[in-house]
């Protein structure tokens, strides 16, 4: 029994022959790509990315060849797929899939490769319901950007912020790779910049933050550290004359809110941890495609994908996916060494005062890294903390799916409207 009618090479070519985003993923590729389901297949050929609704076979050169049940495939292309079961990487990694061809053909063809399984699914009208807002020609929106020059260890580093709104000061860390432009939906949000003071800056080699000019950095491998990251929210809130701001984070940023929890509770009035955890585990070096001289920023785009609910409005994904193929190649795999190697609160978790700064922990429904169950350890572990699920929003809910992440996020900006205690 075949999973849908649409499990077949005619249907697959066709899809693939027709979308603008495959054959752009595809180009170049020659060899092919199968998905098995049992005795069905589903097979394009590809010659310098021309499709044809051909079966090349496993064994011909450049083929990709994904199997599973036919269980887990009606799970994978489902309308909505069940959390965890929205990306292939998600299954392979589970051992509920397996994958057959060159690991580094398939780093640089995963773009066209889950495109194409993509196209085989219903349309989930949630994940098209986005439309342009409307914005007249000429309008600004609300941030306003600048640089300021931080000390950190020992160097001059030019940082750049963007902020807008008036009261308690928030300062905003985006995720790993990345920059503060994720936050920009948080700018537009009248409830919130009425009461709070956004500020959301770019970590040195991020967006648009300078490298410091002096030691040859360009001769080394860059590796975030937990030591340097702390600094710079502390740094940056010096600077600036903040006293005691709510701190919020997402992802290597969410470690960080619990990090300057323990280590700096009294130079925070509260934070808000998203996606956090109390240690993320995973081998980075079998991440190496995330740094590689034959795979370009598309692999680490789409792989973010991954960690985003299904549900999440397209346009919005994808924007999240193109702020991390516009990086410095080298930034996201030297951020996730804090995130996975130098990151570890297990053993130190119950010494947070929440008494002191107040710790609200938020995680998304489909963010396969720091998992809803990873954010419910941390909370259990963190006496007076706060835990909250947020369903059909992922890894990156700020800016794959804002509405639905203000949702969850405004009563927790209304609980820290009065003033901290002393």
């Amino acid at each position: 029994m075949p999973v849908s009618d649409s499990f077949t090479s005619e249907v697959l070519g066709g899809l693939c022959l027709t979308d603008g985003e495959f054959q752009l993923a595809a180009r170049y590729w020659r060899g092919g790509l199968r998905l098995e389901s049992g005795a069905d297949v589903a097979a394009v050929t590809l010659a310098d990315g021309a499709v044809s609704a051909v079966d090349p076979g496993p064994d011909a050169a450049g083929v990709i060849t994904l199997s599973a049940t036919e269980a887990v495939w009606i799970e994978l292309l489902a309308a909505k797929p069940p959390r965890f079961s929205n990306d292939i990487v998600n299954l392979i990694g589970a051992g509920r899939m397996t994958r057959q061809g060159d690991g580094l053909l398939f780093a640089q063809y995963y773009p066209a490769v889950m495109r194409a399984v993509e196209l085989l699914r219903p349309i989930d009208p949630r994940a098209s319901a986005t439309s342009p807002p409307s914005v007249q020609p000429g309008a600004f929106d609300s941030p306003v950007g600048r640089y300021v020059h931080l000390e950190l260890e020992g160097q001059d580093h030019r940082v750049y912020f963007e902020e807008a709104g008036s009261g308690i000061p928030l300062l905003l860390q985006h995720t790993a790779g990345c920059h503060g432009s994720q936050w920009r939906h948080l700018f537009e949000c009248p409830e919130i910049t009425d009461h709070f003071r956004l500020i959301a800056y770019d970590l040195p080699f991020h967006g648009k933050s300078l490298p410091p000019v002096g030691p040859k950095w360009w001769a080394s491998e860059y590796r975030l550290t937990g030591g340097f990251l702390r600094s710079v929210p502390l740094a940056l809130s010096a600077a600036l004359g903040l006293e005691r701001p709510v701190f919020m984070g997402c992802s290597v940023g969410g470690l960080l809110a619990l990090d300057l929890a323990r280590r700096h509770p009294d130079a925070f009035r509260a934070v808000i941890s998203l996606e956090g955890g109390l240690k993320i585990e995973s081998d980075i070096k079998s991440l190496w495609a995330l740094w590689h001289p034959q795979v370009s920023n598309e692999y680490k785009a789409r792989l973010m994908n991954a960690l985003m609910s299904p549900t999440s409005p397209e346009a919005f994904r994808k924007e999240t996916s193109q702020v991390y193929a516009a990086g410095w190649p080298p930034a996201f795999l030297g951020d996730l060494h804090y995130y996975l190697v130098d990151y570890d609160l297990r053993a130190e978790a119950a010494g947070i005062d929440t008494q002191k700064v107040a710790v609200h922990i938020l995680s998304g429904e489909y963010d396969a890294s720091g998992t809803m169950e990873l954010g419910q350890a941390a909370h259990a572990a963190i006496p007076g903390s706060t835990w909250t699920g947020m369903e059909d929003v992922g890894h990156f809910p700020m800016s794959e799916n804002p509405e639905a992440f203000l949702a969850y996020l405004k009563p927790v900006l209304e609980s820290l409207k009065s003033p901290p205690a002393d």
